[in-house]
């Protein structure tokens, strides 16, 4: 590599300063039919760009000139003026092309909405014009979209369709582009052998187009496949194939893309091969400086960011770290001159790694700041409404989880190299509001809601109101985990003698016997667990007044009931109440309103829908109703659409629905049991949601027959994240469910001891948690400990 080095430097004397756009499917090329390549950006660049009217075939040339050199959002300005002018001149035909392409545009800008109406409006005039051919190729975009959005039904419906429609119109260049798109698809399900049919079945159509660059794609594509299915030998073949094709095509965008995916396969297979290494990296390399040439013929400047980024990368993988830090640097000045946010935050990061590596924490931290900001303007301008759906992605949620889980890791190492006379406190500061971002993209990734927290704004901070609440960070890194509490605002940490496996290990061990209620072989478990996460703070509790503990769980610590933590002599719940959040600025910080309180109870008996019937039920609505009054809806009055109806006609400030729900991994797989259906969190959130733009929100939801599968803390996420969700400031609620007759007792000494004026919700729950256990058959944690308090606990 270091004669790669030289080359590198050489080229780069020569090269411009470009910038370029993100590519998150790797090794996917996903055809267009303007002959570029739709690599699914995470971006949301903006286009509300003024474009000066001009007859609609000169806007389609300024689009296609602007689509040439990399400049997504004017390209996409100008074809959406172009179909206004062809749709004013009724000329259906160039606006069906117009709308098309703007759809395209807007793909590589990642405002996929915004591009599924374009396609979907462009596929209505295929219709009319009775074209198959345009029907095809509009179907085939239209599931490219979905591809992007993570809708893989919907996606291989177009394709398949759009696909059979291309056959009988015997449109070989479509037909290329949707087997090609429908490898992409089967590559994102892992479906490798799927994948890899559907690539040469397309790179002999492409062939029979005569259109190289779409052959070349299939080709790269098939490499890829090939590579994560483990059939290696054939790849440099494919790879070298693509290349000859490649050779063949004008520059474009696309051909410095399929060049750029082309390299990056290369680099791959370095660790595969690594006798070839030093052959493989040259091949890379060289790849790499093709790309970059054919961004300067097209004075591409995002394109050439991503080339100088990715090669960057390469250095960084050898360890070569100046050259890294030389390329890096390029490709981030590229991404500024372009205004591609979605492409500098990836140098920042990238920047972030090599100081790290290097043991510059301060310089990392500095460019992992960077990063941090960039993905901030990034959500800003989904806020605007410009890129509503991309940047709500998976996609987008992990990346920005990952940049904030690193940072922390980076300013807790610093704190820990603490100089004389150093105030590491606004370190352990930013730490603890860095992991309060990470949280929220927890909660938005698990419920698939982007706007979780849109009515979320907390001016004051929560563990200053309530100063004698002790709040405890679980953090686990890759190597360590540590704890950053919070004494009446007062931040400290704690490195633990425990890695994140152990812990995992205890923490799954101890919620399975603590289930287990004839035996008291969860007990050792509980100990440990209190040796390594309470007893650490011990002195510290111990020295001031502390009114309860509030966790902020992580990992699978979010699965387990701490106030069974045991010390030796006593449960932890019988020295403090406990609460739990999700994110501390989520947490709407208001003691519970005596006055006026209105209840909606809900609840289900009978067995319905194969789920056993609860038959304390009936008394524990009756119970509660006599505390606090207000409506029940039992059996068949509990259905989706009378609980929609009752929030909608009341402002009550509890709903306690009693019934089984399940919280999995995946909130697709939540839902609550109504008598008629199963509640989706979705729905719920819908109904009850609407407390949360009421001047009063919600005080409190209670489920008091809810479960979360043992050893999954996703499942365990979403029952933390419930009152978030539901727009509820608290919510009471299981971890798994309880026999019936104990929700009865607990769950109705709650309520009675939340009656009392100077009682709050958390004191309320360790009342009756120690009332419960107080009685022999109930002493056993698994009665009593699977009721959390979750988010508010004044």
């Amino acid at each position: 590599m270091k004669m790669l080095s030289k080359i590198i430097r050489q080229q780069m004397r020569s090269a411009l300063f470009c910038p370029l756009a993100t590519i998150p499917y790797r090794h996917a090329l996903l055809s267009l039919f303007i002959g570029l390549t739709l690599l699914g950006t995470t971006a949301c660049v903006t286009s509300n760009r003024t474009v000066v009217q001009a007859p609609g075939p000169e806007l389609m040339e300024q689009g296609a000139t602007a689509f040439r050199q990399g400049r997504f959002g004017d390209a996409g300005a100008s074809f959406t003026a172009a179909n206004q002018w062809f749709k004013q001149h009724q000329d259906a035909e160039k606006q069906y092309e117009a709308l098309i392409s703007a759809g395209q545009a807007n793909c590589f800008t990642g405002m996929y909405r915004q591009a599924l109406k374009n396609m979907e409006a462009a596929l209505k005039l295929a219709g009319t014009l009775q074209d198959k051919g345009k029907t095809a190729k509009a179907l085939s975009a239209i599931g490219n979209i979905y591809l992007a959005l993570g809708d893989m039904p919907l996606s291989l419906q177009n394709l398949t369709d759009g696909l059979a429609l291309a056959r009988e119109a015997n449109a070989s260049r479509v037909v290329a582009v949707s087997l090609n798109n429908l490898g992409n698809l089967y590559l994102a399900q892992k479906k490798y052998d799927l994948a890899i049919t559907n690539y040469r079945e397309a790179e002999l159509a492409g062939t029979q187009a005569g259109n190289n660059l779409l052959t070349a794609q299939a080709l790269i594509n098939w490499a890829a496949a090939a590579w994560r299915a483990g059939y290696s030998d054939q790849i440099k073949q494919l790879l070298e194939r693509a290349e000859q094709h490649l050779n063949n095509c004008e520059d474009s965008t696309a051909k410095a893309y399929a060049l750029i995916n082309t390299a990056l396969i290369y680099a791959d297979l370095r660790t595969r091969f690594p006798k070839q290494a030093q052959e493989l990296s040259l091949a890379a390399v060289n790849t790499y400086n093709r790309a970059l040439a054919v961004t300067r013929s097209l004075n591409d400047q995002r394109t050439a960011s991503y080339v100088y980024g990715n090669l960057a990368k390469l250095y960084e993988n050898e360890e070569q770290y100046r050259e890294a830090l030389e390329l890096t640097r390029q490709a981030a000045f590229s991404a500024q001159r372009s205004n591609a946010p979605e492409a500098l935050y990836q140098w920042n990061w990238q920047n972030g790694r090599i100081f790290a590596k290097q043991g510059q924490l301060d310089a990392a931290i500095r460019s992992y700041r960077l990063a941090i900001l960039d993905l901030k303007s990034i959500r800003n301008e989904i806020s605007s409404g410009y890129a509503a759906v991309p940047c709500s992605s998976s996609a987008y949620r992990t990346t920005a989880k990952k940049i904030s889980s690193e940072l922390v890791d980076l300013l807790l190492q610093r704190a820990s190299r603490k100089q004389p006379d150093e105030d590491i406190e606004p370190l352990l500061i930013e730490a603890r509001d860095t992991l309060e971002i990470l949280k929220v993209y927890e909660l938005r990734e698990y419920f698939k809601d982007d706007c979780l927290d849109v009515a979320r704004n907390v001016e004051k901070k929560i563990d200053v109101i309530s100063k004698r609440a002790v709040i405890i960070y679980p953090v686990l890194l890759p190597d360590r985990v540590e704890l950053l509490v919070s004494f009446a605002g007062k931040l400290k940490r704690y490195t633990l003698p425990v890695g994140v496996d152990e812990l995992s290990q205890e923490a799954l061990i101890f919620r399975k016997t603590l289930m287990k209620r004839t035996s008291w072989e969860f007990l050792p478990h509980a100990q440990k667990l209190y040796d390594w996460l309470i007893r650490p703070l011990e002195n510290d509790l111990q020295a001031i007044p502390v009114d309860t503990l509030v966790f902020v769980p992580d990992g699978p610590l979010r699965s387990i009931p701490m106030s069974a933590l045991h010390d030796g002599k006593q449960f932890l719940i019988n020295r403090y109440p406990v609460a739990i959040t999700p994110s501390l600025i989520l947490t709407d910080p208001q003691p519970v309103k005596h006055d006026g309180t209105r209840l909606l109870a809900l609840g289900i008996t009978e067995p319905v829908q194969g789920f056993p019937g609860l038959p304390y039920v009936a008394d524990e609505l009756k119970a509660i109703r006599e505390i606090y009054g207000g409506e029940t809806l039992l059996n068949d009055q509990f259905s989706g659409s009378s609980l929609a109806e009752s929030l909608k006609k009341e402002p009550y400030s509890i709903v306690h629905i009693a019934s089984h729900g399940h919280f999995g991994n995946d909130v697709d797989n939540t839902f609550l049991l109504a008598f008629d259906e199963k509640l989706t969190m979705k729905r719920v959130g819908q109904y009850v949601g609407l407390y949360r733009f009421r001047e009063e929100p919600l005080d409190l939801i209670t489920l008091s027959a809810c479960e979360t599968a043992v050893g999954d803390d996703r499942a365990a996420l979403g029952l933390a994240g419930v009152a978030v969700r539901a727009g509820a400031r608290s919510a009471l609620a299981t971890l798994w469910h309880v026999n019936d007759p104990v929700s009865y007792e607990l769950v109705v000494e709650f309520y009675r001891q939340l009656s009392s004026p100077e009682c709050s919700r958390a004191v309320a729950l360790q009342r009756a948690q120690i009332k419960l256990m107080k009685q022999e058959q109930y002493e056993h944690p698994g009665y009593w400990a699977p009721f959390l308090l979750i988010n508010n606990w004044l």
